[in-house]
């Protein structure tokens, strides 16, 4: 079998390899087959399945949501913690099943486990059964890997993180929202994280480059896109021309794209001038997500955030004071290595300050490979659970009392699809980011309309179209 050359596809420059005329001319060698992909974690990885779709549709393959339909099961998977690991690992057991019954079933893990040596390792030795196994920095060699699959336990994955690649074709998940890459990797070190060593060192587009994509979403009737980074508010420090994120973000804004978003935000990289652009633009919107993680200067400085309580609070008093009607939700662990009492309740006092519209919130779990995870602990899992119990009181508490305050209002909701709980109302979001549960027709889908809001939940709105 003939396979594509992918060097002559790609114009290599400085810092990037772009794939020329979006030319991928692969055999189409698996037509009637099917695929089955399932994505852990955050927006990067739902994005970069977005891809991973791409390549297994441009080689004949079709999407199939029934596991034992498959004739491939790709994972893409997540580091972050460690029971995103147990699941890939449990559903690896089901996949192994099939395969007995199945001797022809391609089994391929990708994603940022397939970052980590000891993951590796362990597949080998224990799980032979697995064809193919990539990391993040060569998603774009799965369709080679596919092509000469052997059902012999192929290893390609790339320590160092390579080229940025531009003109990638994606089978997004929605035709009215959509997820813009504008870097990859990261800088920041946080103790406790795994991303920059499963993701890399950080490594920005270029501003034309994301310009163009967004063009060309909006020509296609998107209405909203959300730039994606690990940390977008450091975009474009390693460029050998510098940028800033706050010129980017009035760039995108100046396209005319409906609503523009962008995660997430590092507190340390967050500027006056970004937030002078967001008020600005009414097409940007009123929602930040900014992670706090601790509200304790002790555990902040032990996780490596390099900035204060306090420092965090002028930030978010100036967002607030700046953006109208702004929404801001945050990260919060609780358990870090050797947390007290006292520093719990630091943190519980920071929620307390803040008030935040909505919070993810997470007992630590230490990750091999990271600063944090040589930290002795002292902490209890009962006590972290304890801990966790009492923090998502508070939240929820100021969640739906932020929530309430939307009932008898109008507040434009960007219309996504039928609900999932009750197939006779639609869901979308408002633009601070909240979601909707709204009567209305099905032909206000992809369309952004004024919902008057009824009752307001912890985690959810329900409105009526006007």
């Amino acid at each position: 079998m003939n396979l594509p050359d992918l060097n002559k596809a790609r114009i290599r420059t400085d810092k990037k390899v772009e794939f020329k005329n979006n030319s991928y001319n692969f055999p189409k060698a698996f037509e009637g087959k099917k695929f089955f992909l399932k994505t852990y974690g955050c927006q990067m990885n739902v994005h970069d399945s977005e891809e991973i779709r791409k390549y297994l549709e441009l080689l004949g393959f079709s999407e199939t949501k029934e596991l034992t339909m498959a004739d491939i099961v790709v994972l893409n998977t997540c580091a972050i913690r460690e029971n995103a690991h147990d699941k890939v690992f449990g559903y690896l057991g089901r996949c192994k099943h099939l395969k007995h019954e199945n001797p022809d079933l391609l089994i391929c893990l990708g994603g940022c486990m397939s970052q980590e040596e000891s993951v590796v390792n362990e597949i080998k030795n224990k799980h032979p059964y697995v064809d193919i196994i990539f990391g993040t920095h060569n998603i774009n060699e799965l369709p080679k890997l596919i092509l000469e699959a052997k059902h012999k336990q192929d290893i390609e994955v790339y320590s160092i993180e390579g080229d940025v690649y531009e003109n990638v074709l994606y089978s997004r998940d929605s035709k009215i929202t959509a997820w813009v890459n504008i870097m990859y990797g990261c800088d920041k070190f946080c103790t406790y994280c795994i991303v920059p060593y499963t993701r890399g060192k950080q490594r920005s587009r270029k501003l034309s480059d994301i310009l163009t994509e967004v063009e060309e979403l909006k020509q296609n009737n998107y209405q909203e896109v959300t730039l994606l980074g690990q940390n977008v508010n450091a975009y474009g420090k390693d460029l050998e021309e510098p940028e800033t994120f706050a010129n980017l973000l009035e760039k995108v804004a100046q396209t005319g794209i409906p609503r523009v978003r962008f995660v997430t935000s590092h507190p340390w990289d967050f500027t006056s001038e970004m937030i002078d652009v967001i008020a600005k633009y009414d097409n940007i919107m009123p929602y930040i997500h900014l992670p706090i993680q601790s509200g304790s200067d002790r555990i902040l400085k032990l996780m490596g955030r390099r900035y204060t309580k306090e420092e965090y609070l002028r930030l978010f008093n100036e967002i607030k004071e700046k953006i109208k009607n702004v929404s801001i939700t945050t990260d919060i662990i609780v358990g870090f290595p050797n947390e007290t009492e006292e520093d719990f309740l630091e943190t519980l006092d920071i929620v307390k300050k803040c008030q935040f519209d909505g919070a993810f919130t997470f007992i630590y779990s230490p990750r091999e490979g990271t600063p944090a995870s040589l930290i002795k602990d002292n902490v209890s899992l009962k006590e972290k659970e304890s801990r966790l119990a009492r923090l998502n009181e508070l939240v929820n508490q100021y969640s739906l009392a932020n929530n309430r305050k939307l009932e008898g209002k109008l507040v434009p909701v960007l219309i996504l699809g039928i609900s999932e709980k009750d197939k006779n109302k639609l869901y979308g979001y408002t633009d601070t980011m909240k979601l909707v549960n709204v009567s209305g027709d099905k032909s206000l889908i992809g369309q952004i309309v004024n919902v008057k809001i009824l009752a307001a939940k912890s985690f959810s709105l329900d409105g009526v179209s006007e």
